[in-house]
């Protein structure tokens, strides 16, 4: 499993209902609300064989009120 880091923007008014839309799919393992130019931040674990974009274009970045998501990789945990 690989740990992928995932801020979302909201389209201003919606963002309790895209963390609320988020949270019903249960495809992440922390779902944080943030200040700055994102409006969440999500942790998910996605399988190895698993293509990346693929599954957040399929499970997050559809959801009804999201304007723009930044994905972030990640390497090894120290």
């Amino acid at each position: 499993m690989r740990a992928v880091f995932v801020q979302v923007q909201c389209i201003p008014g919606k963002t309790y209902e895209v963390a609320d839309a988020l949270f019903e799919r249960e495809i992440a393992s922390e779902l944080y609300s943030t200040s700055g130019d994102y409006d969440l931040l999500m942790k998910l674990y996605i399988p190895e064989d698993v293509d990346i974009g693929k599954f957040i274009d399929e499970n997050v970045a559809n959801v009804p009120g999201i304007f723009r998501t930044l994905t972030t990789l990640t390497f090894k945990a120290f």
